[in-house]
């Protein structure tokens, strides 16, 4: 037998040789200290003419910190924070604080992240540190089990603080609005998360609102919209977009009465569809997208009539669920083409939380209320630092300076 013919075995201790990872994780430690050193220049360069009595610089070079590890996607990386001694006479000395590498940060962002998905996935947090340990290598002790119970009360502590965030000088033009059901049930009876996204008048969406609510009901939404109005949202949105069952519509117009409503056409078709036979479902929902994929309304109610008289005979029930909504569900087309796509649907909340609805059906039991909301609010707003701005952003001053739109066209103004 060879050399070349034994196997190398897995280091059952800690991470398989891996020279490219190594390679990595060198390479990142030389960046991590080149950008430290940039920091400490800026320092000593804005001290450069201070000098003690007898001549000398005040603010000098002073070794460096004790090595620490940062845990971060590739592993452990050890890095170095430079000191500087500042030799004046004043009482208060110079210090440098890395903004990069805070004094107490032990762990990239990325890994913060992961710690609610783990948990979302089925991990306990018995199982945290063998897991983490196969993820980040044998150094990962610092995120022992008990990581996560701390970390779900900082997360729940940071929920609350977005939950009392100051919103007075925001305004949002479109607002999403959705109940959201886990697969493990909440412990206590609020058994659906109430979701509102709202896209401001740069075109930016973000989460306005993340609460739990007894089902849809309105009294859940009635408090949730007059949180909001308490912490200073008072422009009604110009369309809000939903489904037609939730309790929502009926607390917006009581206190956004001027918003106009726009209903999902993904929930209507479902809740069309299920209201007919498999075999007719098929043909009948290439006609409910001739509806809503017409170019113009008039186009479109000439669609809608054509389905009613389709299908009216048999399926009745269905074409009576689609016909209730028949000008809520045209309202989009009073505002600007490019914006067509993303408010006919609530997909910003049902596409974000597929991946929460997905990570929370793994979990173990109930979730318990502060549990479920902390989660949900973790992983939605990571997912919102992806989120895209609306196409045709330039289009959002003119909705809020009130400038007609009809079939998606900007209306020139009557000449005074």
């Amino acid at each position: 037998m060879t050399p070349n013919t034994i196997t190398q075995l897995i280091d059952p201790q800690g991470f398989s040789p891996d020279p490219l990872t190594d390679l990595l994780r060198s390479g990142a430690q030389r960046l991590i200290e080149q950008a430290v050193e940039a920091e400490l220049s800026v320092l000593l360069e804005a001290y450069a003419s201070d000098k003690t009595d007898d001549g000398r610089a005040r603010l000098v070079r002073h070794g460096h910190l004790p090595e620490r590890e940062v845990i971060t996607g590739i592993g452990a990386v050890p890095v170095k924070v430079p000191r500087v001694r500042d030799r004046g006479d004043t009482v208060e000395k110079v210090r440098f604080t890395s903004t990069i590498l805070p004094p107490y940060l032990r762990k990239a962002k990325s890994i913060e992240e992961l710690l609610p998905w783990l948990y979302l996935k089925g991990i306990s947090t018995g199982d945290f540190h063998e897991a983490l340990a196969a993820l980040l290598g044998p150094n990962a002790a610092g995120l022992s089990s008990s990581t996560i119970s701390r970390l779900k009360a900082d997360w729940w502590d940071e929920y609350d603080r977005w939950q009392r965030r100051d919103l007075s000088t925001r305004r949002f033009v479109y607002i999403w609005a959705d109940g959201v059901y886990f697969r493990p049930r909440m412990a206590e009876e609020k058994q659906c998360v109430l979701v509102l996204i709202g896209a401001d008048e740069w075109g930016r969406k973000e989460i306005i609102g993340l609460a739990d609510g007894y089902r849809e009901s309105t009294q859940s939404w009635r408090e949730l919209l007059l949180d909001l109005q308490r912490r200073g949202l008072t422009h009604a949105p110009d369309l809000a977009i939903g489904d037609g069952a939730l309790g929502f519509w009926n607390a917006l117009r009581e206190l956004f009465g001027a918003a106009q409503e726009q209903r999902c056409w993904f929930h209507k078709t479902g809740n069309v569809l299920n209201a007919m036979p498999k075999s007719v479902q098929a043909r009948a929902k290439g006609h409910l997208h001739d509806i809503w994929q017409a170019e113009t309304r008039i186009e479109a109610e000439a669609a809608f009539d054509f389905f009613i008289k389709t299908y009216g005979v048999k399926y009745d029930k269905a074409v009576g669920k689609l016909a209730k909504d028949r000008d809520v569900l045209l309202a989009f087309y009073n505002f600007p083409a490019e914006h067509w796509k993303h408010i006919r649907t609530t997909n910003p909340i049902e596409s974000t939380f597929a991946t929460v609805r997905h990570r929370t059906g793994k979990t173990k039991g109930c979730l318990s209320r502060k549990t479920g909301l902390a989660m949900a609010f973790k992983l939605m707003m990571s997912a919102q630092t992806k989120w895209r701005k609306l196409d045709g952003s330039n289009r959002m001053p003119e909705i809020i300076d009130g400038i007609a739109f009809k079939d998606g066209i900007k209306q020139l103004q009557n000449a005074a």
